[in-house]
């Protein structure tokens, strides 16, 4: 089928930047095939049914796995360990668990079975939590048939109180004034932890706990609401940082459906390892892909710190690493959020048609995915006037363009946490844009050679070249030297690097094959 565009795109371009992309993936996949982290197994750990804390409040998850990793076992995967337990103890995953908490189980000096012995032992366990992810997906659809959702571009709006209970009388506030996305922001730091807290949590910085309690209070508070207002309220959170594969089991266990899952924003944002985050981020999709999770990946973070004019071509360029990464989890393309942001300076002359030109081609590259298109933050001044028309201007490109998902702008960013008031300021604000430029984009059509088609055309070339060089490089090279958000980040620096292990012969993760579909 010939593909058609606004801007004159070179369509072969485009495939050849996808290709590079592609490239530029499978050779990191190459690495990651033969590494595993201490956040996969303990991953693995709340799959097969561990769940709880020790008297110390420790998670039992972390429990488990730090015994294998001191012992410097954990490249023989936890799964190996725990089917081998239930052979000799004839125990559930979480009744060892507790016996290792307590002291009265070693898991590395039991008798050994045979490599198949213990993976028959485990595939129930396995095929028991797929069924239930299974059984989740299915439900959110039932609710989507019944009561419907609402148009894209959906709105997305946060609540960010710290306490999960005052956060639902938001979450629902916002949903009976038109919301369709309540984000649930993370407290501040948590994507640092190398565990995850416990239980509901009422206390929070900048956020609240993202827990599988809160997870759960929520996503009732949601379904209720929904069913009140007549349609599907969607959950978001996020399985950023060191926990990235755990948050992501939690949402499928609690049936989130959006998260925040991007392939190198804890790289260049939180100094997290590199190659602890390609590992743990190909777990974490291949889990969001199978639980109907859209991804949203973080490209907007690097216009906060990068120029949006002149660093416009890293962002795509990374659209397409993310699009290409998410492929071979086996996501599909619906469920990529891919980020972009409305982050040009106010002063620059014509700076609505540069920016109408990037959420255009964005659409137009990726015409399947479900785009999150990002407010503008940085340049946003306190001035709740200005503020309001930066906002209507930010809406307007946006149905223009059909993004995906409309992270909505509030007129006090940077000044303090949104009010309810604020909120539905915002809602409004994009619900009168949305209604009266609903069609906008079906009747407009772009002068040219104009200056939107010339802008489009000089980000794709540049964001081409990026990824020839990326391509030469690799990777890890090319972040190494700074090439995304002016953000350089060693290979072998950064967070969570000592829970980076090699894997062994006897390795083995049959949550990837079953959620990948590649057998039965």
């Amino acid at each position: 089928m010939k593909r058609t565009s606004k801007l004159g795109l070179d369509f072969n371009k485009v495939d050849k930047a996808k290709k590079l992309a592609g490239n530029i993936a499978d050779e990191v996949q190459k690495f990651v095939e033969n590494y595993t982290t201490v956040s996969v197994e303990r991953t693995l750990c709340r799959l097969v049914g561990i769940d709880g804390v020790d008297k110390n409040d420790v998670p039992l998850p972390n429990v488990v796995v730090n015994m294998i990793h001191d012992k410097g076992a954990t490249g023989q995967g936890i799964l190996y360990y725990l089917g081998n337990a239930i052979l000799e103890t004839n125990l559930s995953p979480q009744e060892i668990a507790e016996k290792v908490s307590a002291g009265t189980l070693d898991l590395t000096k039991l008798s050994t079975y045979t490599l198949e012995e213990i993976q028959n032992a485990i595939m129930p366990l396995v095929k028991e939590s797929v069924a239930k992810i299974k059984a989740n997906v299915a439900k959110r659809n039932d609710y989507i048939n019944n009561i419907g959702e609402g148009e894209k571009p959906y709105l997305y709006v946060i609540v960010a109180t710290g306490n999960i209970y005052e956060d639902v009388v938001q979450a629902e506030a916002a949903a009976r004034q038109g919301a369709d996305i309540i984000a649930v922001i993370r407290t501040t730091g948590q994507s640092l932890l190398d565990f995850v807290p416990y239980g509901a949590t009422t206390e929070g910085f900048g956020g609240t706990v993202a827990t599988q309690e809160n997870f759960r209070i929520m996503r009732k508070a949601l379904d209720e609401v929904g069913e009140e207002v007549g349609k599907y309220i969607r959950l978001c959170n996020y399985c950023s940082g060191l926990c990235m594969p755990e948050i992501a089991a939690m949402g499928a266990i609690e049936r989130l459906d959006v998260m925040l899952n991007d392939a190198l924003y804890g790289i260049l944002f939180r100094d997290i390892n590199m190659q602890r985050t390609m590992i743990d981020q190909y777990f974490s999709r291949i889990i969001n892909s199978f639980a109907g999770v859209i991804i949203n990946t973080g490209e907007d973070n690097y216009l906060t710190t990068a120029d949006a004019f002149e660093q416009a071509h890293t962002v795509l360029a990374s659209d397409f690493i993310n699009e290409q990464l998410a492929v071979l989890a086996g996501m599909p393309e619906e469920q990529m959020g891919l980020g972009h942001a409305f982050e040009m300076d106010p002063e620059l002359e014509n700076g609505f048609l540069y920016e109408l030109s990037q959420a255009q081609m964005l659409r137009e590259i990726f015409p399947k995915a479900t785009p999150k298109y990002m407010p503008p933050t940085k340049f946003m001044t306190g001035n709740i006037f200005r503020g309001q028309i930066q906002n209507a201007l930010f809406n307007e490109i946006s149905i223009w363009t059909g993004q995906g998902i409309q992270l909505l702008g509030m007129i006090t960013e940077a000044v303090h946490t949104p009010f309810m008031s604020d909120r539905y300021l915002a809602i409004e604000n994009a619900q009168y844009v949305f209604k009266n430029m609903k069609n906008i984009g079906d009747e407009v059509e772009f002068k040219q050679d104009g200056i939107i088609q010339q802008r489009a055309k000089q980000v794709l070339d540049d964001a081409y070249q990026l990824l020839s060089e990326i391509e030469k490089e690799g990777l890890f090279d090319a972040i190494e030297k700074g090439i995304f958000a002016d953000i350089k980040r060693p290979k072998n620096g950064g967070k969570g690097l000592a829970g980076v292990v090699a894997k062994t012969e006897n390795y083995f993760n049959p949550f990837i094959n079953l959620m990948k579909g590649e057998q039965n």
